[in-house]
């Protein structure tokens, strides 16, 4: 425990000594569901829209599903498949210069409790596929590659009354090829319990890449029910 809090004070103390990559905070928008369809079966579905302004200037669309296997109540194991559409720009979305990616991601997580504490460890493998045209050079040419990427989260939740609960994470990416370090993402969130199935995340989310610090609200919903057939 002493490691963990020590790595998370060091991951804190250097993103906060970076500026941020721009002047504007921008917003996420998501949704996520775990939908149970078997007892050790479910299906995951998320939708993300990301932008650089808080009320405008898209950024990125991202799509993502995947069927979860149960291995007990502290371990699923995923595989899934996501249409990321991301507009590098700043300045709007042009579509002519947007990449569009399809990816394929391998993932198992791991639950545990210390104290109160909730914690939640992801461990993810992404196969990415990027198309995207050279609008400097010839908007005729297609830039089409393939990366791979790891990606490691930690995440710890913390309730507070019935209602009421914190989280935190921190997640790391390591890029599989050139340049190790893909990016670090810092959170901080306010829950609120709406249903048993469903919840909200108001939170705040410090992404650093290894040139430019960026800083993000973010809303989230949470939506659980069970697909199952009630007998």
């Amino acid at each position: 425990m002493r490691k963990l809090l020590t790595f998370f004070l060091l991951t804190t103390l250097t993103i906060q000594a970076q500026q941020p990559g721009e002047n504007e905070t921008g917003i996420w928008y998501m949704y996520f569901g775990t939908n149970k369809i078997a007892e050790r079966w479910s299906i995951h579905t998320e939708a993300q829209f990301r932008y650089y302004e808080t009320s405008s200037n898209f950024n990125q669309l991202l799509l993502r599903t995947g069927a979860n296997y149960h291995i007990n109540e502290n371990a699923i194991a995923t595989l899934g498949y996501g249409y990321i559409d991301t507009d590098p720009t700043f300045v709007g979305s042009l579509s002519d210069a947007n990449a569009i990616e399809h990816r394929i991601f391998q993932q198992f997580i791991l639950k545990n409790k210390v104290w109160e504490f909730l914690f939640e460890h992801r461990y993810r493998l992404e196969q990415r596929f990027i198309s995207q045209k050279d609008i400097l050079s010839d908007p005729e040419i297609n830039l089409d590659r393939t990366e791979h990427r790891a990606r490691y989260r930690i995440q710890a939740t913390l309730p507070l009354t019935d209602t009421f609960f914190l989280n935190f994470y921190d997640e790391l990416f390591i890029n599989l090829q050139d340049n190790l370090f893909g990016q670090n993402r810092l959170y901080g969130a306010l829950g609120i319990h709406i249903t048993k199935n469903s919840s909200v995340q108001l939170g705040w989310l410090r992404n650093q890449f290894s040139n430019a610090v960026f800083d993000r609200f973010q809303i989230g919903f949470f939506f659980n029910p069970d697909l199952r057939k009630k007998k």
